[in-house]
């Protein structure tokens, strides 16, 4: 066990962030929590293990593209409507999006790393399922429809995207270790798989729109680039899964079946909330036109919402339930990445923050073309990788940052950038002979 911990050492402190979003919130409790600190920590233990060791420098193309945000940031920053909020902005957005995926990329050494990063993903999703599952079967959720019966895990009504976030990155690791692991690994594929199924029923009733969309879009995706045939199979399989789950067990069929027409009834008869996404939609477009190139400056759009919504804004979204009194909490952002970055930070922080996840995007699918091309191991690396950025990239079209869980977005962005930047660029060799017997000990590290 202690040779263990030591040869994963490096990592576990990011094992730690994910395994502190295991631990209840305080009922009403929104914003950071104890995995943002220990994220902080996570960085200083970085920095710290770098000017003693001098190792493993970031390269020139990962300091440019993990450091491209930075452009955009320091120019809202400055244009915030106060000193506090441009410099709290700042901070947040260097988080997420520089500080720790930059951590995370200097503290996963190797594929083995990466892989405990990934069953972590899903050991936090089982979890967070684990709790959603309860509350809809004792009805201790968040309120949905007048019904506390909403998976939300431990994050609260504050954060009903929390679980469902938490739950899809698991499912997409989940898949990605089931379809990428070698054929030697028939046992970890297994469970991987089983892992997988598991996922589909709390991610249901969750009753996210955004997330189901976000994961059923990345799912094919993966499957499509391990393979056509398997992923033919593997959709008969989730078919059936889901036929015997919502059919034959009847979970939740009468509100899912609502849940999900919904999504197509957006514009015909949408609901409150779909309207108040749209309100907020066309209001952070209005801010853009008018501060085309640097926006409104961070944290700004609550102050400028008002002044550009119309009057089909509601005052708030209700919340209740899951160990949480009535709340009216308040809407104090679109709901949608891409417009609050060009509402806050105009055309140049959206170029600076979305080029810099393009860019990410294509190194993941480079190196993924690669793994098949040289058949290599690596393909779970490649597609846990690519799959966790797809789903965020789709997601954030229906939210953004904000919440507990958002610290894991982080290490998303980390994880991802690991393959992209120094994974995927490991030089590439020729396919050993058969008649050439590679060492146990080297094929172990592959």
């Amino acid at each position: 066990m202690n040779h263990r911990l030591r040869t994963f050492a490096p990592v576990l402190p990011v094992i730690a962030v994910i395994a502190l979003l295991c631990l209840p919130l305080a009922p009403g409790a929104g914003g950071a929590g104890p995995a943002d600190a220990v994220s902080g920590l996570v960085v200083l233990y970085c920095g710290i293990r770098l000017l003693r060791e001098r190792r493993r420098p970031l390269t020139p193309t990962a300091v440019a593209v993990m450091g491209l945000p930075v452009l955009g940031l320091s120019i809202a920053a400055m244009g915030a409507s106060s000193p506090g909020a441009g410099l709290g902005g700042l901070g947040r957005y260097l988080q997420i999006f520089v500080l720790v995926p930059a951590a995370v990329v200097l503290l996963v050494r190797d594929r083995r790393d990466f892989r405990v990063l990934a069953w972590s993903f899903v050991s936090l999703a089982l979890w967070q399922g684990a709790i959603g599952v309860k509350q809809y079967v004792t009805a201790t959720g968040a309120s949905y429809q007048g019904e506390d019966i909403r998976a939300v895990g431990t994050f609260g009504p504050t954060d009903v995207m929390g679980m469902a976030t938490v739950v899809s990155f698991g499912l997409i690791c989940a898949v990605a270790l089931a379809l990428g692991l070698g054929r030697n690994d028939v046992r970890q594929r297994a469970v991987a798989a089983g892992c997988a199924f598991a996922l589909l029923l709390p991610l249901a009733l969750s009753f996210s729109r955004g997330a189901w969309i976000a994961t059923a879009a990345t799912c094919a995706l993966q499957l499509a680039l391990a393979g056509l045939r398997r992923a033919l199979k593997v959709a008969a399989a989730v078919t059936a899964a889901g036929v015997v789950l919502v059919g034959g067990f009847g979970v939740g069929s009468a509100m899912l079946q609502e849940r999900i027409s919904s999504i197509t009834q957006v514009t015909d008869a949408p609901d409150q909330s779909v309207t108040d996404r749209y309100t907020m939609w066309a209001a952070a477009t209005a801010m853009w036109r008018e501060h085309p190139l640097t926006g409104v400056g961070l944290k700004g759009f609550p102050e400028h919402r008002d002044g550009n919504a119309s009057l089909a804004l509601s005052s708030g979204s209700d919340t209740d339930g899951a160990g949480a009194g009535y709340l009216k909490q308040p809407l104090l952002s679109p709901h949608n990445m891409y417009l609050l970055v060009l509402s806050e930070q105009g055309l140049i922080g959206l170029l600076a923050l979305a080029g810099s996840w393009l860019a990410l995007l294509v190194c993941a699918l480079r190196g993924l073309y690669r793994t098949h091309r040289t058949e290599l191991p690596g393909l779970d690396c490649a597609l846990v990788s690519a799959g966790l950025l797809i789903w965020q990239l789709i997601d954030f079209m229906y939210a953004d940052i904000g919440g507990p869980s958002t610290v894991l977005t982080a290490v998303v962005f980390g994880v991802a950038a690991w393959w992209s930047l120094v994974g995927a660029n490991a030089e590439v060799q020729l396919p050993v002979p058969a008649s050439v017997r590679v060492p146990k000990t080297e094929a172990a590290i592959q």
